[in-house]
């Protein structure tokens, strides 16, 4: 098996190098983006600049100073915090903090690695690690800080995910309906005799690549149309996200397996928004942000006719996810309050249809309402993200870990291999 994310020894390739499958980056160290001085000065220099427009915002080392200040780069829409003092999460005591740093765990290929060496090696901006709602570990790298919301990518479903699971108890949704009922628009497309259950769970058959290289893929089509990505000059593809869902097709049969497609979020937080009146920012803000006692606004990438993208376009401070994940673990109870009904949280920890799950990269997990169940001895549920993104919610360690990244590649096939093992050791630590 190749040892993913080790030390290179290529070559001329030194110290402080990361070796990918061939390709090699600066570490988590040499990549800081504060030491590299990205947007430092009055104006910055013209090549420490950078911009949404050409994509540099994404090039890698750049992407770790963009993702933690994208409001400085595309429209966005807020999700408000309320007017309350935030609910405490405490702080780390000494002895906790150092147990965690200090943790040995062997990675997927054998590796023994120690947590705090790990951070820098998957390029971790910023990582919580909640114990029965205390802080217990705490820490922010490069152009993070608390405050600061950061990308949370496809972490961005799972918050859709779950106010559609619970329109879904109240009655407001019916998960059995054909998305047509709800949005008349979409007749004659991919999702003609798609039910609203199967788009939670991603089991559509659509004619759409989730491909986040290739720039004329399905998935880079979207998020152009969505404003996520920049659109080059002369620009005419879909103008809005709902051009854009408008002209997908049925590539095969509904519900027979699980099959990851960014376009199923964007379209069920459509029919959220069309059923209640509120946009996806105000769910948010109304549901979540207000009663969790969010410390930070949040915010939203909007599209051209300001619709916002739940498929991966929300940006939030670490506390903040870290909150929404121990609502979770809490089964939907805070301070008090039942902010999301407790059978809504067990159905999703209970996970999908496994037989309908065939994602080799993580064997034996399901997905249900947007969620990756992992099913392992924790009872893990995770939201991911690309670039590292993650929370980590682990109910019989009665532990949540929220973790922000800047990884130079987007997809997790190379730091899975260390992540994965890396929480779930953490959440032995807690539960032992």
């Amino acid at each position: 098996m190749t040892e993913y994310g080790s030390r290179a020894s290529l070559g001329n390739v030194t110290e402080g190098v990361l070796d990918f499958g061939g390709k090699c980056y600066p570490d988590g160290r040499a990549s800081d983006p504060r030491s590299l001085g990205w947007m430092q000065g009055s104006p910055p220099p013209a090549d420490k600049q950078i911009s949404f427009e050409g994509g540099r915002f994404l090039d890698f080392p750049e992407i770790r100073w963009s993702l933690s200040h994208m409001r400085e780069l595309v429209p966005a829409v807020p999700v408000r915090r309320g007017a309350n003092a935030p609910l405490s999460l405490g702080a780390p005591s000494a002895a906790d903090a150092a147990a965690v740093e200090t943790l040995m765990f062997s990675d997927i290929n054998g590796r023994v690695r120690r947590f705090d060496e790990a951070l820098f090696d998957t390029y971790t901006d910023g990582i919580v690690v909640l114990h029965r709602g205390r802080l217990v570990f705490e820490r922010y790298f490069g152009a993070l800080e608390p405050h600061l919301p950061h990308a949370c990518f496809s972490v961005t479903k799972s918050y859709a995910g779950t106010l559609a699971a619970v329109l879904v108890h109240e009655g407001v949704l019916e998960d059995n309906k054909l998305i047509p009922h709800y949005l008349p628009e979409l007749r004659d497309t991919a999702w003609t005799d798609a039910t609203l259950r199967q788009v939670m769970d991603m089991q559509t058959g659509l004619d759409y690549s989730e491909d986040e290289i290739d720039e004329q893929s399905s998935s880079s089509i979207y998020m152009r149309a969505c404003r996520t990505r920049p659109r080059p000059v002369g620009y005419d593809g879909p103008p809005t996200s709902c051009d854009y869902l408008r002209a997908v097709r049925k590539e095969g049969p509904h519900g027979e397996v699980f099959d990851y497609k960014s376009v199923n979020t964007q379209v069920m937080a459509w029919v959220m928004s069309r059923v209640t009146g509120c946009s996806f920012a105000q769910l948010l803000r109304e549901r979540l942000w207000v009663p969790l006692g969010c410390e930070e606004e949040g915010y939203l990438v909007v599209d051209p006719a300001g619709m916002p993208s739940a498929s991966g376009g929300l940006y939030a401070s670490l506390r903040d996810l870290a909150r929404f994940g121990e609502l979770i673990r809490r089964e939907g109870e805070w301070d008090g309050k039942q902010l999301i009904p407790a059978t809504v949280v067990d159905d999703i920890r209970g996970g999908g249809d496994r037989a309908k799950f065939r994602e080799k990269s993580l064997p034996g997990y399901s997905y249900r309402s947007m969620w990756w169940v992992s099913h392992n001895e924790l009872g893990a549920i995770e939201a991911q993200g690309i670039h590292g993104q993650r929370l980590y919610i682990a109910p019989k360690a009665e532990m949540v870990i929220a973790r922000f990244a800047s990884h130079p590649l987007a997809s997790s096939v190379f730091s899975d291999p260390i992540t994965i093992p890396l929480m779930l050791e953490v959440g032995r630590l807690l539960r032992d």
